[in-house]
This record gives structure tokens, C-alpha cells and sequence, in this order.
């Protein structure tokens, strides 16, 4: 499936213009959208390779606009350092489990993802708990993204009840999402699931991704977050139940 063909350069195209549309209009959602959709046409385990440079590059571009940066890094270190560690761990997952078995597992995570975010109430996180509970949800995070690709769940929710300014939330999103793509990174390296031609694929994804991010900062002056959003929330159930009911080949 790595070979470049026609076929796949427009799959890839399309696949991360649109994410990048995405993220261009929530703030996030560009890893969530490229692996749902390319996990329908290839095992997350080649998918998740492919993510890796665009997910890297637009994320770190989110991170590094605005003030906070460092002082988030301070408040937030033991969290991502857990990060780390729970997706070099959970990458095994992607690499000795049956690609099936990963879709469903991909699938189950999108829809628990947009589940949440539909119906779940607002949440606030205390500076009490924060010590402790930080390094349990980096953890989680990272098994999750390391066996699944998806880096939203536990984090987002974590990070969205910290009580943070809309620009801090955006930056430390940015600052969690790069952390995990790094993570993920490293931890198919560790276990001998990143190829060459896979590094191609992916940079050959950055260019529609960064498109993507503009026009979708475009759309946003132009619709209503909110309800882009939803229509987002329940693409992504819909892609999730696709993923999860996959029947065996």
C-alpha cells in the first residue's frame, strides 16, 4: 500500500486537505480525521506512519504561535513526559495486533471521542488534583495514542476542565498533539514499524495539510464553530462505526 500511486497520492491529498480543514477550523482534529479516514483503506499501523510529519509540523506551528508556550511547558511537563512514555509502550499494540483488531480499536476510540464531546458537560479540574492526575491522563493518553494513533482522549477533555484562556488552550493543545506525534513517532522507530517509503508519504502530506489549516481559518470567519463542529462530532461517529463493525476478511 506504500507504493505512490495515482490512486494513493489522491487519497492522500484529499485525506489531509480535508483534516487540515479541520484543524484550520477547531484548533484540532487534523490526527483524529487522517487516521479515521485513511484506517478505512489501509491497516492504522501504515496510516500512523503516514500522519507522522504533517501532524508534526502543523501542530508545532500551533504551539509556537503565542506567549504561553513556556510557562505551559513548566505547568505541564510531567503530563507530557508521561505522554512519552505511555506511546512508545502502546505502540507495540499497533505493530503485533491484528490490523483488524486496530481499525476496531481506532473506530472505538473516534466514537468515544465524538461521544464525548456531544453530550459530555463542562468539567473543571482543580489546581489540588492537578499534580496527581496530571501524569495519570498523559499516561492513558499515550497508551491510547500509541495504540491507536488518535492522540484526543483522555487529554483534550483534561486540558479543555484546566480552566485555561482560549489562546493557552489552543497552545497547550498544540503542545500536547506535538508531544504525542514525537511519541509516536519514536515508539514505531523503537519497534522497527517506520520505513523510508513511509517518510516520503508523509512529507508528501504536509503541503494539503498546511492548505488545508488556511482555508479552513477561512471558513471559520465565515460559519459557525459550533456548528461545523458538531457536523464534525458525528462524521467522525459515523467513520468510528464503519472502523468498529469492519467485518474479518
Amino acid at each position: 500500500m506504500n507504493t505512490l500511486t495515482f490512486g494513493l497520492t489522491c487519497l492522500l491529498l484529499a485525506t489531509f486537505l480535508g483534516a487540515g480543514v479541520v484543524k484550520g477550523v477547531t484548533g484540532m482534529g487534523l490526527p483524529t480525521v487522517a487516521m479515521g479516514l485513511l484506517g478505512a483503506v489501509m491497516s492504522p499501523l501504515t496510516a500512523a506512519a503516514i500522519l507522522i510529519i504533517p501532524s508534526f509540523v502543523t501542530n508545532v506551528w500551533q504551539m509556537l504561535v503565542g506567549r504561553d508556550k513556556l510557562r505551559l511547558m513548566r505547568r505541564l511537563w510531567l503530563m507530557m513526559l508521561c505522554i512519552v512514555i505511555g506511546t512508545v509502550l502502546g505502540a507495540r499494540l499497533l505493530v503485533v495486533v491484528d490490523p483488524v483488531w486496530s481499525g476496531r480499536a481506532l473506530g472505538i476510540a473516534l466514537i468515544a471521542y465524538a461521544a464525548y464531546a456531544l453530550f459530555s458537560p463542562a468539567i473543571s479540574t482543580s489546581e489540588r488534583v492537578e499534580p496527581w492526575l496530571s501524569p495519570v491522563i498523559g499516561i492513558v493518553t499515550g497508551l491510547l495514542t500509541g495504540a491507536t494513533g488518535v492522540f484526543t482522549l483522555p487529554a483534550v477533555p483534561y486540558l479543555q476542565s484546566l480552566g485555561l484562556q482560549k489562546d493557552e488552550l489552543v497552545q497547550a493543545l498544540g503542545l500536547s498533539f506535538t508531544v504525542s506525534t514525537v511519541a509516536l513517532a519514536g515508539g514505531l522507530l523503537a519497534h522497527g514499524a517506520f520505513r523510508l517509503d513511509q517518510l516520503g508519504l508523509s512529507m508528501l502530506a504536509v503541503l494539503p495539510a498546511l492548505v488545508g489549516m488556511w482555508l479552513g481559518s477561512i471558513v471559520r470567519q465565515r460559519i459557525s464553530p459550533k456548528t461545523f463542529r458538531r457536523c464534525f462530532l458525528l462524521f467522525l461517529v459515523v467513520l468510528g462505526l464503519e472502523l468498529a463493525l469492519r467485518p474479518f476478511s
